[in-house]
């Protein structure tokens, strides 16, 4: 397989047109963990960065938060849910086994004209989706596209696993891609996988390999497993690959890029990979996982959607973004807006 530039002739390639995110307004801080796990905030902080999390309300589904943020992106972009031709939700946590969370969605928006379906590529899944849209608006088989990551990781971690329990959050973000007016858009993208490494973060129940029974439930198998030694190695490499071959494809170098978003995993991660590529952790990397935590697909969006707002995108800003995660997956797109 060869890697191939994406072009950047003006009208060529698709642009984001509208951002918007959905939290739920249920936060846990460190210290609630510390109540049901062997953990302290000061052993979360050092270990991940993260100091709080949203957790979904028993009542609220991933499509009522896809639903929200999925709305807020085209009320930002101006355009009607009837007029969107495709809805791609990037989830691996969805509400249902069949249909697609997608579907959920769709009907929820009002999105009656539109095609839809889901992505699960973990935590590069809104990469992942991203790349799809894009290829689509290239090739003129859609005008608007809503890209959305959206995950409740609260209903698949195991709340007596202090490893993996702290670290995840609910919450869901998105996009409205379309056609680009000429200078701004997507530039380029860069996805790959590795699936002899899929055991390194997976939730082995509930599908046809181990069917939900009383032995799943009682081994724990409908929880997130995650060999975290292991996972650390491969993600600094991966996103450092990520970042080098996005960039590589886009024609830019990373004196180009004015901001980097990557996927909201661990501070350590994100600092080793900062170092690598010699880009100033503290200026240039925007960093929310110590509110937010890892919200798996989700979390670069709902960066993305706070980093805008706090005006720190503006008109020209050139953005990189990097992920990793279960599959192994992992992948890198550069956007000027």
């Amino acid at each position: 397989m060869t890697d191939k530039g994406i072009s950047k002739k003006p009208g060529t390639h698709s642009a984001f047109l509208g951002i918007g995110s959905a939290l739920p307004e249920r936060v846990l801080d460190n210290h609630y963990f510390e109540t049901i796990v062997e953990t302290s905030d000061e052993w979360i902080r050092e270990r991940s960065g993260i100091v709080e999390r949203r957790f979904a309300h028993p009542d609220e589904l991933n499509s009522d938060l896809a639903s929200r943020a999925g709305l807020k992106a085209l009320e930002d972009a101006g355009i009607e849910a009837s007029e969107l031709d495709i809805v791609i939700v990037a989830t691996c946590t969805q509400d249902r086994q069949i249909p697609a969370n997608a579907m959920a969605v769709q009907e929820k928006m009002g999105a009656v004209n539109a095609a839809a379906f889901d992505v699960n590529a973990a935590c590069t899944g809104f990469i992942y989706g991203v790349s799809i849209a894009d290829a689509m608006i290239r090739c003129g088989q859609a005008r608007y596209i809503l890209v959305l990551g959206s995950e409740l990781l609260s209903r698949c971690i195991n709340m007596k696993d202090r490893t993996t329990c702290v670290l995840f959050g609910d919450g869901a973000g998105g996009v409205v891609m379309g056609p680009s007016d000429g200078y701004r858009g997507v530039i380029s993208h860069y996805i790959r996988s590795d699936g002899s490494l899929r055991e390194l973060i997976t939730i082995p129940g509930g599908g046809t390999e181990h069917p939900a029974t009383h032995e799943t439930i009682d081994t724990d198998l409908h929880y997130v497993h995650m060999k975290g030694n292991e996972v650390y190695k491969h993600a600094v490499t991966r996103l450092f690959e990520s970042a080098v071959k996005a960039l590589e494809l886009s024609g830019l170098t990373a004196g180009d890029i004015d901001m980097v978003i990557p996927h909201q995993a661990n501070t350590r991660i994100l600092q080793s990979v900062a170092k690598r590529l010699k880009i100033d952790y503290d200026s240039r990397f925007y960093i929310n996982l110590d509110h937010i935590g890892n919200t798996s697909s989700a979390s670069i969006p709902i960066a993305l959607d706070e980093a805008r707002n706090l005006g720190r995108i503006t008109p020209g800003t050139t953005v990189l973004f990097v992920a990793f995660g279960g599959g192994l997956t992992w992948g890198g797109a550069v956007v000027r807006f």
